[in-house]
């Protein structure tokens, strides 16, 4: 039988020759930066300190100038341009030194001296995306100098590796751009909406006459609260779907979701029943900042129940436009409000009374429904940005998987 050849399955049609099988220790040693100890570092300085937490992040520790010089003449530091590599916790994460004055880790952050003439960096960083490490350790895993140096990778020519590299980038640069693109979008979001409900930007009815005045309401004067369902460990895995906070946390919606199973009778199900336009509040967390944070019930959710981390607000009075719902409660202010009335204990709670009193200020509903649409508007180019993302991200991975042996 003849032997396979090693080629990828995905290549660029002027390059024939074989790939080479190599291990990262043959193309240059494992490298770190010299032990910084914990009294050398203080929370403001002058050189940011990248520990493990921080890598790939904003630093959360400094050294000083002269610390950092001195080390940096005198013990193993990374060149421009070399790949740092995360050795434990989440291993294998990939930062590309690209020469600024700051200083990494020792053991916990590492690089390969690797020899440019054999394995460029820039194909490296797109090696070390695809490798699989031998790590050793328990809940937090690490990756030993041994096993990187032991990892097998394969490597063609230089000509050929620039070209990857350059065509892989030319990927990761659209990538960055449409992300960029979806923190500008957010952020314009945020401002706009704050500015709407500051009341700076107002809409206009079609004959261009002026909206009535906006109108404030307390919670109570608006709608009923409800306190969620509180069951034990041996309620859950069958029944009905249940709605936990984790379900709430992070999504302005909910409608079909993969949900829990928890045990409820007849009454239960009446009692935290779900219908379309009913928000949920998580009242109980352990993170402050997700106390607060709602999320929007699109449609009737038949036998659905919710957890005792979360509160219904149902809409019994105004009848407040199902899109408008989404934003009100989501503004920057009213959260503000909301976590200034919680109390905290071994988590940060809010009641129904203090919700009771918090304030919103509530225009006419043709006004609601245009904000509503133009919010939404803002939302839709957010969602197809974040799914362009997710489709360059699959696309990233599929080329990945090919063009590499």
């Amino acid at each position: 039988m003849e032997k396979q050849k090693n080629i990828p399955a995905l290549r660029f049609p002027e390059f024939q020759r074989e790939w080479e099988k190599k291990k990262l220790g043959e193309v240059g040693d494992v490298k770190m930066c010299r032990r910084i100890f914990n009294e050398e570092t203080s929370p403001l300085g002058e050189i940011p300190f990248f520990k493990i937490g921080s890598f790939g992040k904003e630093p959360d520790a400094y050294i000083s100038k002269e610390l950092y010089f001195d080390y940096r003449e005198r013990f193993s530091f990374p060149k421009k341009g070399d790949i740092l590599i995360s050795a434990a916790g989440t291993i294998g994460r990939t930062v590309v030194y690209n020469g600024e004055d700051a200083y990494y880790q020792d053991s916990n952050i590492v690089w390969i001296a690797n020899e440019n003439s054999i394995v460029s960096n820039e194909f490296l960083f797109y090696i070390l995306q695809i490798v699989k490490y031998n790590t050793e350790g328990g809940t937090i895993q690490r990756l030993y100098n041994n096993s990187l140096r032991s990892t097998k990778f394969s490597s063609p020519t230089i000509p050929e590796q620039t070209k990857i590299a350059t065509f892989l980038k030319a990927v990761d640069d659209r990538l960055n751009q449409l992300k960029q693109k979806k923190i500008l979008l957010e952020q314009y979001k945020e401002g706009v909406m704050q500015k709407i409900f500051d009341q700076e930007i107002r809409f206009k009815e079609v004959d261009g006459n002026e909206f009535p005045e906006w109108e404030l309401k307390k919670m109570m004067e608006i709608g009923e609260f409800k306190n969620g369902i509180n069951k034990g460990k041996e309620d859950f895995g069958f029944g009905f779907p249940f709605i936990n906070l984790m379900d709430v946390f992070g999504k302005s919606t909910i409608s079909d979701l993969k949900l829990d199973l928890v045990n409820a009778n007849e009454k239960e199900l009446k009692l935290y029943e779900l219908k379309k336009g009913d928000v949920l509040f998580i009242r109980s967390s352990v993170k402050k900042s997700g106390v607060g944070e709602t999320s929007l019930v699109l449609e009737d959710l038949k036998n659905t129940v919710f957890s005792g981390f979360l509160i219904r607000f149902r809409d019994t009075k105004l009848g407040i436009d199902l899109g408008f719902k989404k934003y009100c409660f989501a503004v920057k202010k009213f959260r503000e409000n909301l976590i200034a009335l919680s109390t905290t204990s071994a988590n940060t709670n809010i009641n129904q009374e203090s919700l009771n009193e918090l304030v919103i200020p509530i225009p006419s509903l043709e006004e609601q429904t245009k904000i509503a649409n133009f919010l939404s508007a803002i939302d839709e180019k957010i969602y197809c940005c974040t799914d362009q993302i997710s489709k360059t991200e699959q696309y990233k991975k599929g080329l990945l998987q090919k063009m590499f042996c």
